[in-house]
């Protein structure tokens, strides 16, 4: 196409309401995680929804360059609106058409990027307005998008626009009530439990709401029926990912960590690559430990070797999540519900972490680093410590001194990503607290240096701040011509 075309398209394309203008991610990262989450609610999700998880994947497909695969994706969301809202279906396709456009834009075919402009304009143009229009399903499909990147806010308030027009929708009333619920951390308020019930009344086949209201419950301290709803949830929706990950939750701060481990396992089996399960394993695992240290002295004694089972065990799984992926942001973001669960987590320095709510990953993902639901990075950061919380006991210590060891730096390059917070990891396992502590100091002041309040240079030197490396999930091309 010529240059005029070119420069036509420019101009255009930021006005299309897609995944693409929405700004979904910090500097376009995308987590490990969010893909096979997305996926998973793909497989198990009601046909009706799915068309909004494709278009999300075909976002998450172009950032990764894999344009051919988000064309299919996209494919696949057409068809899926053809069945499922035949009646709307030039509205909504808005979205995917203007994914389309945008993909088709990033891969030179400008021709088919242009049909695709067209496409929106003929439908908006219906409505006086030349590329964009507004449609509580438009401000739905926005809300979703936000509400599995972890952004809260936008997305309750995406939902909440779409509820002034149908307040009825049992869509939007599940949206919003699940918003709500993420943002939601004050244990006494019921806020989200009333916006939950009532988008159980709306849906009562949507189980993983059901879940979030057993949640909510168990906080107010009706934990009795809280666990009937996660029951039934249970019964109906046994393979169904985000329910047994929250299902897991439950029953990690009730104190059963069997049956918590067991529905984090299970929820590992339908999705083999997410980093995020395997770390949830292993907290749980940690937490077995403590609850058999903490038992009497002499029963602690006859359980040594049931705990050495437990901390390798831990340790597997700890390092399973880190070899697929978890960004440490990522994996230590929950440490406050691990506080609140088992109320003597320990953390290096002996400083407690604020007592804060945690955004489940799919809903997360965050989806980009996840995602900190409205919450302040430079507060998330300060997770990364917990790689001290379970410190070997001074015989252990003594031991290590004689045994031969690996030094971090030679295992792993410096510029690695989260290379400080890596060997920090390795210098704990060798039973070296003090370097651990150390690496771990450097990874925040990282970390802290790459948020907006840039107050990482209080922390480290500017040439220690560049020797970190990047973060895992950077460096993604932006969307935008």
């Amino acid at each position: 196409m010529s240059d005029i075309a070119t420069n036509s398209l420019e101009k255009i394309l930021p006005q299309l309401k897609c995944h693409f203008t929405w700004n979904l991610f910090k500097e376009e990262s995308v987590s490990d995680d969010l893909e096979d989450r997305v996926c998973n609610q793909i497989e198990f999700l009601n046909t009706e929804f799915k068309a909004t998880m494709y278009n999300l994947l075909a976002y998450v497909k172009h950032l990764r360059g894999q344009n051919e695969a988000a064309l299919e994706c996209l494919r696949r969301a057409e068809e899926l609106i053809l069945q499922e809202h035949a009646g709307q279906a030039e509205m909504r396709s808005l979205v995917t058409w203007g994914n389309y456009a945008w993909v088709y834009y990033h891969m030179g075919r400008l021709s088919e990027a242009q049909i695709y402009v067209d496409k929106v304009k003929q439908t908006c143009e219906k409505f006086s307005n030349p590329y964009s229009i507004e449609s509580c399903e438009l401000d739905c499909e926005e809300g979703w998008t936000w509400l599995k990147c972890g952004r809260n806010e936008r997305a309750k308030v995406c939902f909440e626009k779409a509820l002034e027009e149908k307040p009825n929708n049992p869509e939007f009333s599940s949206g919003l009530a699940i918003a709500m619920y993420h943002l939601d951390i004050k244990p006494q308020k019921q806020f989200s439990a009333d916006a939950l019930k009532q988008a159980i009344e709306l849906s009562p086949d949507n189980q993983y709401v059901k879940v979030l209201l057993a949640l909510k419950l168990q906080k107010m301290n009706k934990g009795a029926e809280g666990e009937q709803l996660v029951e039934e949830a249970l019964e109906k929706a046994s393979g169904q990912t985000d329910v047994l990950r929250s299902a897991a939750k439950f029953y990690r701060r009730k104190g059963d960590l069997d049956k918590a481990i067991e529905l984090f396992l299970k929820a590992l089996d339908s999705a083999p690559n997410n980093g995020y399960l395997c770390h949830q394993i292993g907290c749980c695992y940690r937490a077995k430990v403590r609850q058999l240290q903490n038992a009497e002295e002499s029963e602690a004694s006859g359980n040594r070797e049931k705990i050495e089972e437990l901390k390798q065990c831990a340790m597997d799984y700890s390092n399973k999540a880190l070899e697929k992926g978890l960004n440490p942001l990522n994996a230590y973001s929950d440490l406050p519900e691990l506080l609140e669960a088992e109320e003597c987590y320990q953390i290096a320095f002996s400083k407690e972490l604020p007592d804060a709510e945690r955004r489940p990953p799919h809903e997360q993902h965050r989806c980009n680093g996840q995602e900190n639901h409205g919450k302040s990075e430079d507060t998330g950061v300060q997770h990364c410590l917990e790689g001290l919380s379970i410190s070997k006991n001074s015989t252990e210590k003594e031991e290590m001194k004689h045994q031969p060891q690996n030094t971090a730096e030679n295992l792993l390059p410096r510029n690695a990503p989260n290379s400080w917070y890596l060997q920090g990891l390795i210098h704990k396992q060798n039973g070296d607290l003090q370097q651990a502590a150390e690496c771990y100091e450097k990874e925040l002041g990282r970390l802290l240096g790459n948020t907006l309040s840039g107050i990482g240079s209080f922390f480290l030197q500017a040439s220690e701040l560049e020797d970190g490396g990047e973060e895992t999930g950077q460096g993604a091309v932006g969307p935008h011509p």
